[in-house]
């Protein structure tokens, strides 16, 4: 069973918003590069502007259907927007984003005056007329008993930018739908045809049906991730990409079985942020097993695992223990995934087992780290969950 709760915010401004309501789709893209190594090993774009690309795809392929979307109206004096806003909620219509890619054809590319590359079709589910301001959302604090209820996800967000779709906890979910339901008393629009009214600044409701005409093209990295790793080059953002994208869709029988283990996935994010620096979750996952919720922070290497990942992986806890647990009560359980140790009778491989099992020795408060290991195999990638902790090595 599937089951994710997961909240988008997509970053729009007042002309594209107008065409994200009429057509009822989202999407992000980056205003001069297109997509050259979409079910390809190769590409001709410099690795920052693939990097840039690949971190919009997995934004947008850890959507599934029915997850949640709300739309933030960045603020612009020139059109009289004084403050920003958060509008919705809509509801994604299928799993994943597709592909529009950023050419001469690109469905309304000249009407958003942009090129939005990786889309998503949308549905109403509670849509509202008024929005919430940035300050109400943010800011007022007189509903906060405590700093870890802020909403951090879109705080940080704000701090750090250029991030045009964020997805946000539950618990932030939770506050930010009662307050657009508590903005306008309660009453939702009725329909699916809507537009938005500049001057009034509202979600307004329209008789004419707009019908979504672009090109659905499905994205598929895998060949490009295959490429590097057989080059040895870096891949680390591929892999984090391809998990998302296939996490709990029955796609990789290893990758759900290691990290899901039959519980059910409630939400799902990449790149989450877990502080004011620059320290990122690289995946986290949310988890019901029976009566039990599990929160999985998730570390990457592309590389063999090292003494090292345990620091960052300790700081994620850290941070989860003072943030996210006081929200939503769960179990920690701290992940590793990393390439095949190739040599597992090293003395190396036995500090790094030992230094595992420091880790659990020292958090009694989440569960023992789960260790998992890729490799590849007949053209994909398999994952293994590793079980170290009957392996007899010390630090």
């Amino acid at each position: 069973m599937k089951m994710t709760q997961t909240t988008h915010v997509f970053i729009v401004d007042s002309v594209t918003f107008k065409y994200h309501l009429e057509y009822l789709f989202a999407g992000t893209g980056a205003k001069d590069y297109a997509i050259d190594f979409n079910n390809s090993p190769d590409t001709l774009l410099t690795i920052q502007r693939e990097k840039l690309l690949l971190g919009m795809i997995a934004d947008s392929q850890r959507i599934r259907k029915n997850d949640f979307i709300v739309f933030y109206l960045q603020q612009n004096f020139s059109k009289k927007v004084w403050e920003g806003k958060f509008y919705g909620i809509f509801q994604a219509t299928e799993d994943l984003s597709f592909l529009d890619n950023n050419d001469s054809e690109q469905f309304l590319k000249e009407e958003l005056e942009k090129s939005l590359t990786f889309r998503i079709l949308l549905k109403p589910f509670e849509v509202y007329a008024k929005g919430v301001t940035e300050w109400e959302a943010l800011d007022e604090i007189k509903h906060i008993q405590s700093p870890n209820q802020m909403l951090w996800s879109l705080i940080y967000r704000k701090l750090k930018g250029n991030r045009g779709n964020t997805m946000i906890t539950i618990y932030e979910s939770e506050r930010l739908f009662k307050l657009l339901r508590d903005k306008n008393n309660r009453q939702t629009l009725p329909g699916n045809k809507f537009t938005f009214n500049i001057q009034s600044q509202k979600i307004e409701q329209v008789n004419l049906l707009h019908n979504y005409k672009g090109r659905k093209e499905k994205i598929n990295i895998l060949p490009r991730l295959i490429g590097k790793y057989r080059d040895n080059k870096a891949f680390e953002n591929h892999l984090q990409t391809y998990i998302v994208q296939n996490i709990g869709r029955g796609i990789n029988e290893g990758l759900d079985k290691s990290l899901l283990n039959d519980s059910i996935l409630e939400w799902l994010g990449n790149e989450v942020s877990c502080g004011v620096g620059m320290q990122r979750i690289d995946i986290m996952l949310s988890l019901i097993k029976g009566n039990v919720k599990i929160v999985m922070p998730i570390e990457l290497k592309i590389k063999e695992a090292s003494i090292d990942n345990i620091i960052q992986i300790q700081r994620y806890v850290d941070w989860l223990e003072q943030y996210y647990i006081p929200n939503r009560i769960s179990d920690i359980q701290p992940v590793l995934i990393s390439k095949k140790t190739a040599d597992k009778d090293s003395k190396n491989y036995g500090r790094i087992i030992g230094s595992f099992k420091k880790f659990n020795g020292t958090n009694n408060r989440c569960m023992p780290i789960k260790y998992i290991e890729f490799e590849l195999e007949k053209n994909n990638l398999k994952f293994q969950k590793e079980s170290f902790l009957e392996i007899n090595y010390i630090v």
